[in-house]
């Protein structure tokens, strides 16, 4: 299972963002910078988290993005699922896409495992992230002992 690279980046979008949050707004050309992502990427990937209403934006000289929410109340699962899609195979959603849904052991198998998945996204949250970052970043910048 891969996950595609409008998820990786739409998450880093989102964290920075939220070490960013309560500083005011943040332009999409500064994020595109500090992370290596083409701001015209970013500027699509940025719409559907905005209409979903996880980032609000402001026009003008002191414009630029923000999350709509606390850090705290943004879990990985709402941003996933909005760049992603909700679910691991088209049958899971829809079972009339495939007439073996009734007799197919697979298809339980990617309901169990979209479960766990989707348990792991909903049980982490950007404040969180935003915490392992910090913790990983300390660690690189950490003098060997």
């Amino acid at each position: 299972m891969k996950l595609s690279t409008r998820g990786r980046y739409g998450v880093r979008l989102m964290l920075a963002l939220a070490r960013n949050y309560g500083q005011g707004n943040v332009f999409l050309k500064d994020i595109a910078k500090d992370e290596e992502i083409s701001e015209k990427y970013l500027s699509l990937i940025i719409i559907p988290l905005k209409g979903v209403g996880l980032v609000k934006s402001v026009r003008g000289a002191y414009g630029g993005y923000t999350l709509a929410k606390r850090p705290g109340e943004i879990t990985l699962k709402e941003i996933i699922d909005v760049l992603e899609g909700d679910c691991l195979v088209d049958c899971l959603k829809d079972p009339s896409v495939c007439p073996r849904v009734a007799t197919c052991a697979s298809h339980d198998i990617w309901a169990l495992l979209g479960g766990k998945i989707s348990e792991t996204l909903r049980g982490i949250t950007l404040e969180q992230l935003v915490q392992m970052n910090k913790e990983k970043a300390g660690q690189a910048i950490s003098p060997e002992i």
